[in-house]
């Protein structure tokens, strides 16, 4: 069972609803919690023996010592029995995810390194096959084998074990698996088109791979984590992902997906996180004036060249639980619009790196959860509209520099944010300035460095070469007329 509780918790983030990674299924298991073994309970000696195979294959020799392994178990073994006391292995988990965490090891076997054994396929009733950074000394393609471990299995995840080669297209063979993860391998090619049979999925997790080529039709109603991230596909986005109704996440980042981003997409109504940043999308941006993305709190599309695409006024007016928007870098013009106020649950708001103009909308000082914001790198002009609670809140997350035509009012506030501040004029036309532009040439001009705990401390820019030298000249000057009106007197 922990094994479970972590898989989840290595999968999803906080805000991602429950689902069962391993369940029950139609066997003749007994499927009810075991409070202990009866005296003629006894693991079934074929899956004992595969068991030692499997556990001398990654450098395990100790289990062979262990007179029954599921009585005897480890953490990383788990055992159901039949109604004849047999007990069956039904979960087999390797590699070190914490310290408390303590599955079998890997890597240390001799001859080369550890391997996956085929005599899994001796465990008729496994449902779970975990291993976590357990091949790296040996690495190896994900064996074909895998794909005829019948209809028990629920749960496949090869994380971070250093897998080469092409996904084996066998998997697909497990029509009744519910989570495929292969995270983090250094698999190549395609993505197998038969993996659109694999319909009872709900966590597939193929990131930090080097994958190329499309996205196969995916129509699995449960599937609830797409996770596709840092590959390198290359094609449109399925609109048949909308078929998936039950998506919670879909994290495309990181690839090179082109052409616009579908507009069915706004119809998955549980949708949380849409991640399509850092790709080569076009078009317009995925707006919700209504009933859209009803659920999102977060929209991550950075990086990608929407040149010269505006944001549309109420863009964003249906998506009322959005926490996050990301919309770095995208070339994106014209002013922001005021509507965006209206997310009131916006913590993160991030517009820096494009070619946006106007002011900053007055009513933003109103997004009383806004604790970052990044403004840097636009075109934007007028006075900085926060005041000194919300410069206090976001401090060194609120990024405004490179916009020419901005100002800030000082009396806003003492000195909170006021490193974010640099490079902003001040917003008096009689005194105005810039932070940093300490050798301006104008004596007596006031700068933020000068502002000390919510006043003023006397600071003279310092005066060109030329300034001082005249000044000098105009002083001897000054005491030669004093001088000859004292002899004249």
């Amino acid at each position: 069972m922990r094994s479970r509780v972590l898989l989840l918790f290595l999968f999803l983030r906080p805000c991602f609803s429950e689902f069962t990674v391993v369940t029950s299924d139609s066997s003749n298991l007994v499927d009810s919690p075991q409070t202990g073994f009866s005296s003629r309970a006894r693991t079934d000696p074929n899956e004992q023996r595969a068991v030692y195979e499997i556990m001398a294959a990654t450098g395990n020799t100790w289990a062979a010592s262990i007179p029954d392994v599921c009585r005897g178990r480890w953490h990383g073994i788990e055992c159901m029995p039949d109604s004849d006391d047999v007990y069956h292995v039904v979960s087999l988990s390797f590699g070190a995810l914490s310290d408390d965490t303590a599955f079998p090891t890997c890597d240390d076997a001799p001859h080369g390194g550890a391997t996956l054994s085929p005599a899994v396929l001796r465990l008729p009733h496994l449902r779970s096959l975990f291993f976590y950074r357990c091949l790296t000394a040996n690495p190896q393609p994900i064996p074909a084998f895998l794909g005829r471990l019948g209809s028990t299995l629920r749960s496949l995840v090869l994380r971070d074990n250093g897998h080469v080669g092409p996904i084996p297209p066998e998997l697909s063979n497990l029509t009744l698996l519910r989570v495929l993860d292969l995270h983090g391998n250094r698999l190549g090619y395609s993505i197998p088109s038969s993996f659109s049979s694999l319909i009872n999925l709900q966590l597939l997790d193929l990131s930090g791979n080097q994958l190329g080529g499309a996205v196969p039709e995916l129509s699995s109603p449960s599937l609830s984590v797409l996770d596709l991230n840092h590959n390198l596909l290359h094609c449109r986005i399925p609109s048949s992902l909308s078929n998936c109704e039950s998506l919670l996440k879909i994290d495309l980042s990181r690839n090179r997906f082109i052409g616009s981003i579908p507009d069915s997409l706004k119809s998955l109504q549980n949708l949380i996180l849409l991640d399509l940043s850092h790709n080569s999308l076009s078009g317009s941006l995925p707006c919700s004036s209504k009933n859209g993305y009803i659920s999102l709190q977060s929209l991550i599309l950075s990086g990608n060249p929407m040149i010269s695409a505006t944001i549309p006024e109420d863009c964003f007016a249906g998506m009322k639980k959005l926490n996050t928007l990301i919309l770095s870098g995208m070339g994106l013009e014209g002013p922001i619009p005021e509507s965006m106020s209206e997310l009131q649950n916006l913590r993160v708001l991030h517009l820096d790196e494009n070619k946006l103009n106007g002011s900053i909308p007055d009513s933003f000082k109103g997004l009383d959860k806004l604790s970052e914001l990044r403004l840097e790198d636009n075109r934007l002009v007028g006075r900085i509209p926060f005041e000194k609670e919300m410069m206090w809140r976001m401090g060194k997350k609120l990024k405004v520099s490179n916009n020419s035509g901005l100002c800030f009012e000082m009396g806003n506030g003492g000195d909170e944010g006021l490193e974010s501040m640099a490079g902003i004029s001040y917003c008096d036309p009689e005194t105005m300035w810039r932070v940093g532009e300490e050798n301006s040439g104008r004596v007596g001009t006031k700068h933020l460095s000068a502002w000390m705990g919510g006043g003023w401390r006397n600071s003279v820019v310092s005066r060109s070469s030329a300034e001082i030298r005249a000044s000098g000249v105009l002083q001897i000057c000054f005491l030669l007329v004093l001088f000859f009106i004292f002899l004249v007197v």
